[in-house]
């Protein structure tokens, strides 16, 4: 075994390490799960849905991964909105766009995951967006209400696709940036809530501009910025070994995603 390959099997035990925690609560869950396979532009979007157990139709969420990928946590928070009593719908964006790692769970490492993820192609994400949508729309257990949510990377895809589809009900946007085209804005009709951790400079430094822009053409933009959590302070405060700002603001932003789909 070479010098490479040893880092590249420690990378993958660490990062594994790490999702235990994630896997348990996938494992664990009573809820049914399942994968859809979405047929879009020649090639099939794996989509990991979760349901709530629930009497009446249940409001869906849009679930848009990391630059990680669909990964364990993806997953396992896609069932924590199912818990909360949603139907949450996760597509894996990186389905088949390598003929060698049909699906996230097949890249080697979260690095290999994530050059394919900055390869895509912001039009091809739209039109996989839209065939989620229109399958969420499709769902006998659902009452038609379709939010998203996105973070980090998958933010701003989330902030992205409000600029795409105006029958959302909600966009939830996780520590992720907005279009860089001011005219972007223009389009969206669909509320845009922001959630930010105080010790993440380079995300939040676009904070400010994107308010102005969107009260200039009067669109709803409301957020909340925690102070003392980082970036990604969703899944780090999942994590049982987390710190607890991270934690404190994971609990707080729950609360607050219940509210906005209220």
């Amino acid at each position: 075994m070479n010098k490479l390959t040893f880092i590249l099997m420690m990378c993958s035990l660490i990062e594994l390490s790490a999702q235990d925690y994630a896997i348990a609560q996938i494992e664990n869950s009573p809820r049914h799960h399942e994968w859809v396979e979405l047929p879009v532009n020649g090639r099939t979007l794996y989509t990991f849905v979760a349901y709530p157990e629930v009497a009446e139709k249940a409001q869906i969420v849009i679930v848009i991964h990391e630059n990680r990928g669909l990964n364990d946590w993806a997953r396992s928070m896609t069932d924590q909105l199912a818990e909360a009593g949603y139907i949450a719908i996760a597509p894996d964006l990186i389905s088949e766009v390598s003929s060698d790692y049909p699906k996230t769970s097949d890249y080697p490492t979260s690095d290999d995951a994530r050059k394919a993820i900055y390869s895509l192609e912001a039009d091809n994400v739209t039109k996989d967006l839209d065939a989620v949508y229109a399958y969420a729309e499709s769902l006998e257990a659902g009452n038609g209400i379709v939010s998203v949510m996105g973070f980090c990377w998958g933010g701003s895809q989330s902030f992205r696709y409000a600029t795409n589809n105006p029958k959302l009900n909600a966009a939830m946007v996780f520590y992720g940036t907005a279009p860089k085209e001011a005219n972007a804005f223009e389009t969206i009709q669909t509320p845009v809530y922001g959630f930010y951790g105080g010790n993440d400079a380079r995300v939040n430094a676009t904070i400010v501009q994107t308010e102005e822009v969107m009260q200039s053409l009067k669109k709803s933009y409301q957020y909340e910025i925690y102070e003392g959590a980082g970036h990604a302070f969703m899944r780090r405060g999942d994590d049982p070994n987390g710190d607890q700002p991270n934690k404190d603001a994971r609990d707080k932003a729950w609360q607050k995603i219940k509210t906005v789909l209220k």
